[in-house]
Parts: C-alpha cells; structure tokens; sequence
C-alpha cells in the first residue's frame, strides 16, 4: 500500500512540476498552450522539433527552465517506474494484487480528475505565478493576459510565400485591421526584424509576420490566394468583423 502512495505521490509531484514551468514558460511571453507543449516535452524526454523549440533555445531564462525540467525528469520519472514495480513485486495472494491494482485505478482516477480540473488550474496557476514574480528574476510581463488572448483570439506567425494575397503589399494597403487583425511584427528574409510596423511597411514574399486576431480569421488569411477569390475573401472578413463590432457592448 505504501508502494501505492508512494506512486500516486511521484505522479502528482510530476504533474505540479510540469504546471510551475508552464507558467514559468508563459511569463516570458509564450502562450499557455505553447508553454504547455514545450514543458511537457522537456519533462517527458519527446524532444520535438519544432520553430518553439528552437525560440526556448535562444531564450536564456527559457533555456534555464529546460534545464531545469530535464534534470528533474532523470530522477523523477525512474522514481515512478520502480514505485510501480515494487508495488507488484512479493504479491502472495492473488486477492491482494486486485486490491492494489484498484486502489491505484482510484489513485489515477483522483489524479486525473484534480488535473483536468479548470478551477484548480486556475487557481494553482495564480499562486504559482505570484511566487515566481515575487521569488524569481523571470520576466513577470504576462502577455498572455496583457493581449486578453482568450475565446478565439490568438498571437500567430504566417509565413507569406510567392502568390499570397499578402505578398507586394503594404500594410496600409493590406488593410488588416479591418479584418480585425493586426501585424505585432514583420521578420524579414534576411533575419531581420521590424517590430510596431508602420502603414509604409511593405511585405515580400519570405517574411513572416507575426499578427494578433481571431485564429479562425487568421488561418483563413493564411490560405488567401493573390486572386479574386482572394479578394472575396478579404471582403467577407471585413464584414464577419463588422458584425463582430455591432454584438460588441455599446461603451457609450
């Protein structure tokens, strides 16, 4: 039984060592999603791939809570492997393997249940947030919260290839913001980045912009072609943001 708790106690401590680099992750400006994604990897050994990757890697305080989570992962994740087998291990009776089994089915169903828990996340992210900004050097400047990302809203990067709707435009040209969309950024071809771009702003195929909008609209402007059904496209947005003012609480 002890072996039991013992597993059932290695697994939470997992789960809350995970959910403090989520959070830590999200203070240095990654979404929670994202955050979510990379600290999980690191915790598990994944080890993906991807552009996130690569923007914790450059990151220095990133770079340290990655470290931090793999370091601990070594030791934590063999801890639970042999509690589980010791908690088979010198079973005498058939009857008393049955007894453990559910009693770590309960274990994993409480566990489960406190982790998918949106109440509980809430709160635990609150407080680890507040000891982290009053224990820890880590940028405190939460984006996430700063740019309201919540509902359907979203910070994503789009890559504008040759035959984009985008492509040879300026921004003032493009007209996005009546789209309901904004540009945060523009990484050029060459590695170089304009941040707070201006209406003169003109954007090439091979940047990558960096918007902030309604993901549904943004994955569509994502595939917008440079032709008339590109411009039909655009049309539509304008009007789906229209609507999207007048359901919007009069400030007056």
């Amino acid at each position: 039984m002890t072996a039991i708790i013992s597993l059932i106690f290695v697994l939470f401590l997992s789960l809350l060592i995970v959910r403090i680099s989520t959070v830590a992750l999200t203070l240095t400006g990654l979404s929670r999603q994202s955050a979510q994604f990379q600290a999980r990897s690191a915790w598990t050994g994944t080890g993906f791939t991807t552009t996130e990757s690569e923007k914790v890697v450059k990151h220095p305080v990133r770079r340290k809570i990655i470290n931090w989570l793999i370091f601990l992962r070594n030791a934590g994740l063999i801890t639970a492997a042999s509690t589980l087998v010791l908690s088979f291990v010198s079973v005498e009776q058939a009857d008393q393997g049955l007894w453990r089994f559910l009693w770590l089915v309960v274990g994993l169903v409480l566990l489960w249940a406190v982790a998918g828990s949106r109440w509980l996340d809430h709160q635990l992210s609150r407080v680890i947030a507040g000891a982290l900004k009053r224990y820890t050097t880590i940028d405190t400047r939460d984006y996430v919260d700063m740019l309201h990302l919540a509902g359907d809203y979203a910070i994503t990067d789009l890559g504008v290839r040759s035959g984009h709707w985008l492509a040879g435009k300026t921004l003032d040209e493009a007209g996005l913001p009546e789209e309901g969309v904004l540009v945060l950024g523009v990484t050029r071809s060459d590695g170089s980045y304009v941040g707070a771009p201006r209406g003169q702003t003109r954007v090439h195929p091979g940047d990558e912009l960096l918007l902030y909008g309604r993901s549904s609209e943004l994955a569509k402007l994502d595939r917008r072609p440079a032709d008339p059904a590109g411009e039909r496209d655009r049309a539509e947005a304008v009007q789906q943001q229209q609507r999207v003012l007048e359901e919007q609480p009069d400030d007056r």
